[in-house]
């Protein structure tokens, strides 16, 4: 049975906005009506694959219809919560419809319960919201629905979910300080050259004096800036654009990632990222009972650094073969080496002791800390760095002001 948005009125003329669950959309206003409401407008919830949709807003950041992380996680965990409490699915997804908070999760899960009526699996039903429910998420919803363990596979998602998430804002808290004092950085600078050392040095126009070379360097620099500052700015804006239409060439982002993977510092937290976010999916997939193969098929998805993920597709094969999972690894650790050390240790002791899921589990939280360790040194040498920057700039430019002062406190001492 499908769903339905709609927008109506009580008898008080107050707005009920909602979602109704009926046959036809004139099925659906006859229910409201009976509820005592005048239907304004009743639309049926489309799934989130519309073609028109995708070529507009996806280019340019998140779709507006895609649950955010939040409210995944939150949904997970509650869904969780009720079907190991000996709910249904389709009851837990009624509760689901009743506790949402926004109009966005109302209607998806409204949709995920009218699948479930017409007979698909949750997973199939998570297919018609791929923005929202990724191949990993449904590839375990799944194995936990074939394994007859739904409940404990969805809490083990949800922490998977509220870590991702907690891992990424602590590496944007980390580096939003860094962040703004190069802003403030460049701004004081810009406006030091575009307004404060024109005024000063010019005091010395008049005094016909012969300015200092690291003065006329800095008023020519200043001057240079005034004329050409609209340039600059589309110069940014030009290599902005021409950088996102290069990384849409597979070609030319692979190239740049691995550019990345060769940078001394930026290339070891990309990988120690890479490998945190591979070990705990493949962790929580081998755990569920899915096979080695068909886990490290689903965790690629969750690789975004393509030399990285290409060569974990090469293990896979290798792994197809019968390889094990830790020499398969381990053959693909080329200079630089793409999968840590001791996370290629950790997965070939839990093939040996055959608790592979609990040492991918460990690899993970090892990498993750390692990677806020890592951060936060980063974070915590960039601001200094900064600071010294900014102070050198500064007395440069104090120094450039300055010496004809000298200059002229000298002729004036003769």
């Amino acid at each position: 049975m499908p769903g339905f948005k709609f927008l109506a009125y009580d008898i008080d003329g107050r707005e009920q906005r909602g979602v109704i669950e009926s046959d036809s959309p004139r099925l659906a206003r006859a229910t409201l009506r009976a509820q005592g409401l005048f239907p304004l407008d009743v639309a049926l919830i489309e799934a989130a694959n519309d073609a028109s949709n995708s070529s507009g807003l996806a280019r340019f950041g998140r779709r507006t219809d895609s649950l955010s992380t939040e409210q995944l996680a939150g949904i997970t965990r509650q869904l969780a919560t009720l079907v190991g409490a000996g709910l249904t699915i389709e009851g837990a997804l009624g509760a689901l419809v009743e506790q949402a908070e926004t109009e966005r999760e109302r209607q998806v899960v409204a949709q995920l319960r009218a699948s479930i009526r017409e007979g698909q699996s949750l997973a199939q039903a998570m297919g018609l919201f791929p923005q929202s429910f990724s191949e990993l998420y449904r590839t375990l919803v799944g194995a936990g629905e074939t394994s007859g363990k739904l409940p404990d596979v969805l809490l083990k998602l949800a922490d998977y979910v509220e870590d991702q998430q907690a891992m990424r804002q602590k590496l944007i808290t980390a580096m939003v300080y860094p962040a703004i004092v190069v802003v403030i950085c460049a701004m004081v600078v810009v406006g030091l050259m575009l307004y404060v050392v024109p005024q000063v040095v010019g005091v010395f126009d008049a005094t016909k004096q012969t300015l200092p070379l690291m003065t006329r360097a800095l008023l020519g620099l200043s001057t240079l800036l005034k004329l050409t500052w609209w340039l600059w700015i589309i110069a940014a804006i030009a290599v902005t654009v021409t950088f996102r239409l290069a990384m849409k060439k597979t070609t030319q982002r692979r190239r740049f990632h691995a550019l990345l993977l060769r940078l001394p510092i930026i290339g070891r937290l990309i990988r120690v990222r890479e490998a945190s976010q591979l070990a705990a999916t493949l962790s929580i997939l081998v755990g569920s009972g899915v096979p080695v193969l068909a886990a490290m098929n689903a965790g690629v998805g969750v690789v975004s650094n393509l030399p990285m993920r290409e060569a974990l597709e090469r293990a896979a094969n290798q792994v197809r073969e019968g390889v094990s999972l830790s020499r398969a690894l381990q053959s693909q650790n080329t200079k630089p080496a793409l999968f840590p050390p001791v996370m290629l240790h950790l997965v070939a002791s839990g093939e040996a002791s055959g608790r592979l899921p609990e040492t991918l589990a460990s690899a993970a939280r090892q990498q993750q800390r390692e990677l806020e360790t890592r951060t936060a040194r980063l974070a915590a040498l960039i601001e200094p760095a900064m600071i010294v920057i900014m102070g050198v700039i500064v007395l440069c430019i104090v120094l450039a002001v300055l010496l004809p002062i000298f200059e002229l406190n000298q002729l004036v001492s003769r």
